[in-house]
């Protein structure tokens, strides 16, 4: 049985902006690569695949690491949660109905562990979110989206590491 974990890189004042953050350093890509890698699939909104669609054309200026990660992120199975959307890439399925039935399916079905990316559809499916993975930055960035929409579960803290420089991933569970 799969496990559905919610992880993004978050400010200290909880607010998710890619954007804003800029780009991650090298030791914190590297750690997104072999995580992609481990991935049995990721589930996306609407806005936040169309993000990382990114990574499904090859461009001329990316350096080796960049491509390892288009590789990965091609090679993994994606759901697509989007009433709005006709279509999608390669190697996703969109789902429009029916959302909770659809996950509750895949973590039956598969093994591993499936992410969950996009703070509203997070949100969304709370009671089927196993672990909460916040990478903490250093950063404060005054506003934008809140890691935490709509219910915010009691957690219970299990694991904290250093996965670079300066980014400390939290681990938490349902409490």
């Amino acid at each position: 049985m799969a496990k559905l974990v919610y992880e993004l890189n978050q400010s200290l004042d909880g607010y998710v902006d890619h954007l804003k953050m800029g780009p991650p350093r090298p030791a914190l890509f590297r750690h997104f690569v072999e995580r992609v890698r481990d991935l049995a699939g990721m589930v996306y909104g609407r806005r936040m695949y169309e993000v990382m669609r990114y990574w499904d054309d090859d461009l001329p200026d990316w350096d080796a690491e960049e491509r390892d990660y288009a590789a990965a992120w091609r090679s993994q199975p994606k759901w697509v949660v989007s009433s709005s959307l006709k279509s999608v890439g390669p190697n996703a399925t969109l789902i429009g109905n029916d959302i909770e039935a659809v996950i509750r399916g895949l973590k039956a079905r598969l093994d591993g562990e499936i992410e969950v990316a996009g703070p509203e559809l997070a949100g969304s499916l709370t009671g089927l979110v196993d672990e909460y993975r916040i990478y903490l930055h250093p950063v404060v960035l005054g506003g934008g989206k809140p890691f935490f929409v709509g219910p915010r579960p009691p957690l219970r803290l299990v694991a904290n590491d250093l996965i670079a420089e300066d980014v400390i991933r939290l681990t938490y569970v349902p409490a």
